[in-house]
């Protein structure tokens, strides 16, 4: 997930646009396209929610040939054979998933998020924060409800001013 620094994921108005950074930390890591592409290659399969779905058909597929699971109330189509939506138990449809993709990416979205601390279904937290205050909108951590240790296992600062954290959630 992509965070300000104040906890929000999107402008009250939802728009993304601060999420470009202008800033300059010449001691920051340049994030290559390689760096991407490493990274994306060992992710097996994109869980979201259907606002973070309907995000990604606005902003251009990012997700390529990799599984995707949406969360969905409704019923959807989508072209894309590698794209599946899926509701009921949160709890079963992870485990059910786990079986087949031994690393699943739970990408964007506070409710998803929540719901996933929750029900103790997240292994790890990635949280980029960047260089901005936007002052409101829609908050990351949103009424997770119970407290939630974590421990710190990498960071890393890139030249936008961008901070990378990845946090492993303990099980209690």
């Amino acid at each position: 997930m992509v965070s300000s620094l104040d906890g929000f994921v999107a402008k009250p108005d939802q728009s993304l646009d601060w999420m470009r950074s202008q800033d300059h930390y010449e001691a920051g890591k340049v994030l290559t396209e390689e760096d991407v592409a490493d990274f994306l290659a060992g992710v097996d399969c994109y869980l979201m929610g259907a606002r973070t779905y309907e995000q990604a058909l606005k902003l251009g597929w990012p997700y390529g040939e990799t599984p995707v699971v949406v969360l969905t109330h409704q019923t959807r189509k989508d072209d894309r054979p590698t794209v599946s939506f899926a509701e009921g138990d949160l709890r079963t449809l992870v485990q059910n998933l786990k079986y087949q993709y031994p690393n699943i990416w739970m990408v964007g979205g506070p409710e998803t998020a929540r719901d996933m601390l929750q029900q103790d279904l997240i292994d790890e937290i990635n949280l980029s924060v960047m260089p901005i205050l936007l002052g409101g909108g829609t908050p990351f951590f949103d009424q997770v409800g119970k407290e939630q240790r974590l421990h710190l296992k990498a960071v890393t600062t890139y030249q936008d001013g961008m901070v990378e954290m990845t946090y492993a959630v303990l099980k209690s």
